[in-house]
């Protein structure tokens, strides 16, 4: 049987009348109507109970029918994948992004992405990196946004911005006398970390010295995620080391915070975009990383 007579098939159930459903076939309606009778003489069944007045499915009709929508449906899903093939932006791209990252980058990139690629949507997961790798090796993404150190078998990455750390502080710590804070000065006393499979908080630990030995992290404490981090520092709760892009979007007139840079040379880490190296559309990734070059997060040195 064809996709042709299966689209008779299900028109016909949807109609009711052999002259819509060949308007709607565009064919004449004896065409429609030979090509369904040579259906049921082929096959040894009867579809429709045709009257002067009406036409009516019988009950292997109905169960025909129905199939043959979700056929259609099927081959009209592969036309699809078939036209997503010859364009590498049309359809959706897959794109994991750290939580520490996301909420600074997807707010400019969505806007910036659509004016390149209006046709490819994306379909986001946020999630820490160990679970954004397996996903992408998995398939289950086609890209993910990371920083480094990252490094994977068949995985192919390319950095598009580098972010500095920077310190928030509440209003009125004693830190918040010097201009520039050097990162020797960062103890865990009142520390505030994000907590323990965040990679900023290994990259924050890595950063300060006084915090990468033995012991280091023992009197700091934990917050669940940057904003989390954020009210605990207004509150009095203690100072903490963030991202330049998150620093840079929270408001500049909160009387209850205060931030400073860090004195040269400044820790900073490298944001990258991760991909299979056999991924099948790399005009896709070109695209992704022109839109984030386009609107990069607030505070961070684009490298083209």
């Amino acid at each position: 049987m064809t996709l042709t007579e299966l689209r008779y098939i299900a028109t016909l159930a949807l109609e009711k009348h052999f002259g819509r459903a060949a308007e709607k076939c565009h064919v004449s309606q004896p065409t429609l109507s030979v090509a369904l009778k040579k259906f049921e003489q082929r096959y040894g069944v009867i579809l429709f109970e045709r009257s002067s007045a009406e036409v009516r499915l019988t009950m292997l009709g109905e169960q025909i029918a129905a199939q043959a929508e979700r056929v259609l449906d099927e081959a009209s899903r592969l036309k699809e994948l078939v036209e997503q093939g010859k364009d590498p932006l049309l359809g959706p791209l897959r794109l994991g992004v750290i939580y520490t990252i996301a909420p600074y980058l997807l707010p400019r990139l969505i806007p910036a992405l659509h004016l390149r690629a209006p046709r490819m949507p994306l379909f986001l997961h946020e999630n820490f990196t160990v679970n954004l790798s397996a996903q992408l090796r998995r398939g289950e993404l086609d890209a993910i946004v990371v920083a480094l150190p990252f490094a994977e078998a068949g995985i192919v990455s390319r950095v598009v911005y580098e972010e500095p750390f920077c310190m928030v502080l509440p209003r009125g710590h004693g830190l918040t006398q010097q201009t520039l804070i050097d990162p020797n000065e960062v103890a865990s006393e009142n520390l505030l970390l994000l907590g323990n499979g965040n990679c900023f908080r290994d990259q924050v630990v890595q950063a300060c010295p006084q915090l990468s030995g033995p012991g280091g992290t023992d009197g700091a404490s934990e917050g669940s995620s940057l904003e989390t981090v954020r009210y605990m520092v207004a509150s009095g709760a203690g100072i903490s080391v963030v991202p330049a892009s998150a620093a840079a979007s929270w408001p500049r007139d909160d009387l209850l915070l205060e931030f400073r840079n860090f004195s040269e040379p400044a820790p900073l880490r490298q944001v990258v975009i991760a991909w299979r190296a056999t991924f099948p559309r790399p005009q896709a990734i070109d695209v992704l990383r022109a839109a984030i070059l386009d609107a990069p997060p607030l505070g961070v040195i684009v490298r083209d």
